[in-house]
């Protein structure tokens, strides 16, 4: 390792790819409510935080394994409905809690398509995020709904079934169907309106 009067060691978080102090500060400066989206292999977390001296504030905040324990999700929740869904639901939490707008903090980007998707739906929700539309891909709203893993079920099931049935054995054990995801994606988004 490197040792001498000038090198410093970077913070650990930086260290570990966490986190990118230099945006960071700029985004606590603007004093505004900052809008936290992070991925996993798993899950997806949005946050609404504000800033101060003392720390974070959590104002709003949703996981995705929200969408299992109250609203019936049985499909997995790392993959892009589910995503869209959880940014959806913490931004109809955040418009109940009298949040207007925010500004978003992607952090180190790791799973693209899945932030994106919270976004969308955060934004969707009615909280106004500077964004720009060329962002979003043109056919975003059919994968954001699942189009593409309930056409990949159907040709599955019928090709290959042992493989359909390794592939969504946890959907499968929840009762779920993976062919008719839209349809449950539509249903959950409705009842988040109602209940929140």
């Amino acid at each position: 390792m490197a040792n001498g009067p000038k090198y410093r060691v970077p913070f650990r978080r930086r260290r570990e790819g966490k986190t990118n102090y230099h945006r960071r500060l700029k985004l606590v400066l603007s004093r505004r409510n900052r809008l936290i989206v992070r991925s996993s292999n798993k899950h997806t977390i949005v946050q609404v935080m504000a800033s101060a001296v003392v720390g974070d504030k959590l104002l709003a905040q949703s996981h995705s394994t929200q969408l299992e324990k109250e609203f019936s999700w049985y499909y997995n929740t790392g993959n892009l409905p589910s995503a869209y869904l959880t940014g959806y639901l913490c931004g109809l939490r955040a418009k109940k809690a009298g949040i207007e707008d925010a500004i978003l903090d992607v952090g180190i980007l790791v799973h693209d398509n899945r932030m994106k998707a919270a976004f969308k739906g955060f934004i969707d929700a009615g909280v106004e995020v500077p964004h720009g539309e060329e962002w979003f891909s043109e056919n975003s709203e059919d994968r954001i709904a699942g189009q593409h893993i309930a056409d990949y079920a159907a040709t599955l099931s019928k090709e290959d079934s042992k493989k359909y049935k390794k592939l969504f054995s946890a959907t499968l054990k929840k009762k779920g169907d993976p062919t008719k995801i839209v349809d449950q994606f539509k249903k959950v988004k409705s009842e988040m309106e109602k209940k929140v």
